[in-house]
Parts: structure tokens; sequence; C-alpha cells
């Protein structure tokens, strides 16, 4: 255990946490909705099953920023400080990933729950432009979080010296 928490390794963690997650944020948001999309016929079937995998994917994406951060924090304290600039990219892709999925998809799953309930689409709904600045935002944040992403990678891959 003791091998783990050498600096080197560490930073080998961190880097290979934080490239699998960004590569399912990728691989979800760029690949495998917009395959959703174009596979089912029903818009709002794809939309749920869309909407399911971004929920898990944002809930997944709070606990490894804090699991980040927390090993961030452990190499700024060994002297590695090219990771203070981490630790502000990961605490705005928390605050992005808590946005999602405590408000923004809980929001948009209740007005689509709403509007189902009252036998139509929440586009067809009264709510329908609510749910499409939701939408708006969430995919902001999304965007947000991967180019932040991307960065915390290229940093990471940077080799550091103590």
């Amino acid at each position: 255990m003791s091998k783990l928490l050498q600096t080197d390794n560490l930073q080998r963690v961190f880097t290979l946490v934080s490239g699998l997650w960004i590569g399912a944020l990728i691989a979800v948001g760029f690949l495998v909705t917009p395959v959703i999309f174009s596979t089912l016929g029903d818009r709002q079937v794809a939309g749920v099953v869309a909407g399911h995998i971004f929920k898990v994917l944002a809930i997944g994406s709070v606990s490894l920023s804090v699991i980040l951060m927390i090993l961030a924090n452990l190499l700024v304290s060994r002297g590695l400080n090219a990771f203070r600039l981490t630790r502000w990219a990961l605490l705005v892709m928390l605050a992005c990933a808590f946005a999602e999925a405590y408000i923004i998809i809980p929001w948009m799953d209740s007005l689509r729950d709403e509007a189902i309930g009252i036998g139509m689409s929440v586009i067809e709904s009264a709510w329908a432009d609510l749910f499409t600045r939701l939408h708006k935002i969430s995919s902001i944040l999304f965007i947000a979080q991967s180019i932040l992403g991307l960065f915390l990678i290229w940093r990471s891959t940077k080799p550091q010296s103590q």
C-alpha cells in the first residue's frame, strides 16, 4: 500500500482515473447519445434513455471529481505545484456535475413526468420552453466539463517534477 502512495504512483492513478472519466464523458456525450437518437425512432424514448445515462454519468462525475480533488491535494502537499491549477479545474467540474446531477436533470425529469402524466411529450406541453432552456444549460455544463476534462488530462500527462 505504501508503494501506491508514492508521488509517482499517485500521479499515475490521477492520470488513469481522469482519463477513464473524461473518456466516458466524451464517449457518452458525443458518441452514445447521437447513436441513441439516430437508432431509436421515438425521440421521447431516446431522450428518456439518454437522460438516464447522463444522470448516472453526472453522479459518477461528482464522485470522481471529489476523488481526483483529494489526489490533487495530496500531490500539491508533496510539492507538485502544477496541480494547483488542476484543483481549480476540478472544482468547476464538480460544480457542473453537481448542478447536473442534483438540480437540472431531476428538474427535467419532473417536467417530463408531469407531461407524460397528462398524456403528452414534454415538448408538446406547457413546460416545453422551460425544458428546452434546462436542456441548453445542461448541454453547456456538459461541454464545459468535457473541455475542462481535456485540459485536466493534458495537464496531468505533462511530466511533473517536485
